[in-house]
């Protein structure tokens, strides 16, 4: 494999990672916007914009869109998140040029009126869909808790009462403000070449509006708090906790990576072994999110609500434990041997390597390699554990709960 990184004359980053062993490739493009970069009178629109992308272009109709990625068998999809927008497809060498092109023509939406209005209904009828969904709507409670007063406190969908009220002329106006090529990084993978990127970036490109959206990274304070949302008809109580965590920036965030798969993982972890295990919660997990200039530590439960407060007090025991006595070598060369599993695993495929190349770029502006996350991973020590415990412990600064009770006791 070998990397390969430029920035064309109206500053769009294009980066390609070339790998002729494999039998296929895959092209995206990381936009770095989301929910965080939107006023509160716009909340919902990024993804909304990411909807309307596959409404048609310039070139193509929306049935345009859809007939020539099934025509050429690709795998493709789009998602939002509250810092990237992501346009992506995988596909045979041969298809690259269509795709390419397809993806480079729908990041730059023709935004009809007509299409609007009809895709805000899609939208408003997903965000009721979410609505009704318990562990959704604990952690969009539990977002806008930790992060209060902060970009991060906002909802990816956004609320019906925002998307209600977007009009077109406000997404043309974000559109126009964020999808500029400072925002915007191409990215390749696989079998192909490096003429051939280039070839088609400068083809599908060039003539993209420059400049870049300035995002506060300032890191979050979260001060916590607590929020409890009675449904009466849930048959569980769903719980997230929240607590502070490494940045995406922070070389702590590999300690507290392979941290969160010693003590959460849904497998062979001690929250499986001491609560899932024996029956106590049908799930119970704790994930590391690294965000732009902030970071978190996110614990996922669930089980009976007659047994929530006793395994709240559970789970605080075995964090209590781990910020006291941190994790054992034994541990960590268990959790060492899962994690380079997947990144092994995930890396045979180009989609795989996509992900992972175009989130190092967009945060970073750094190119990793497999050999690269491998060496790092084996390098952890249970000191780097320790450092990481003791600058960002295990707890609950904010909870968030959906289910039937009233209250909870934290």
């Amino acid at each position: 494999m070998k990397f390969h990184q430029t920035t064309l004359s109206n500053g769009l980053n294009v980066i390609a990672e070339i790998n002729p062993a494999v039998h296929s490739v895959a092209c995206g493009f990381f936009v770095r916007t989301g929910a965080r970069d939107e006023a509160g009178e716009v909340n919902g629109v990024s993804h909304f914009l990411e909807h309307m992308a596959f409404k048609g272009t310039d070139k193509f109709s929306a049935d345009d869109v859809n007939r020539v990625f099934d025509e050429v068998g690709a795998k493709y999809n789009a998602s939002t998140s509250e810092e990237v927008t992501m346009f992506y497809g995988a596909i045979l060498p041969e298809y690259l040029p269509q795709t390419f092109e397809l993806l480079a023509s729908i990041l730059f939406p023709s935004l009809r009126q007509e299409d609007f209005d009809m895709e805000k209904k899609v939208i408003l009828e997903e965000i009721s869909m979410y609505q009704d969904q318990p562990m959704h709507v604990a952690y969009e409670h539990a977002m806008l808790t930790h992060f209060a007063g902060h970009p991060l406190g906002v909802s990816i969908l956004g609320s019906l009462d925002s998307v209600g009220a977007l009009t077109s002329t406000q997404m043309r106006q974000y559109h126009a403000d964020h999808y500029r090529t400072g925002n915007i990084t191409c990215v390749v993978a696989g079998n192909t070449s490096w003429e051939e990127v280039l070839r088609l970036a400068n083809q599908f490109c060039s003539n993209w509006p420059s400049g870049q959206h300035e995002r506060p990274t300032f890191e979050a304070k979260p001060v916590g708090g607590k929020k409890v949302v009675t449904k009466l008809n849930s048959l569980q109580q769903n719980i997230i906790q929240m607590a502070a965590a490494p940045t995406s920036q922070d070389e702590l965030r590999y300690a507290a990576e392979i941290l969160s798969v010693i003590v959460g993982d849904d497998s062979s972890s001690r929250l499986y072994w001491d609560m899932v295990d024996p029956g106590y919660v049908e799930s119970a997990d704790l994930g590391y999110h690294d965000f732009d200039g902030s970071g978190a530590y996110l614990t996922f439960l669930s089980c009976e609500p007659d047994s929530t407060n006793e395994n709240l007090e559970r789970l605080r025991k075995i964090y209590d434990q781990v910020n006291a006595e941190g994790v054992t070598a034994t541990e960590l060369e268990q959790a060492k041997n899962k994690v380079a599993s997947r990144v092994v695993l995930r890396s045979e495929r180009p989609m795989g390597r996509l992900s992972s190349l175009g989130g190092n770029w967009l945060y970073r502006q750094e190119y990793r390699s497999v050999a690269d996350d491998m060496a790092k991973l084996q390098s952890l020590t249970v000191r780097d554990i320790r450092e990481a415990l003791d600058r960002y412990p295990l707890c609950s600064v904010t909870t968030s709960t959906v289910g039937p009770l009233e209250e909870i006791a934290v």
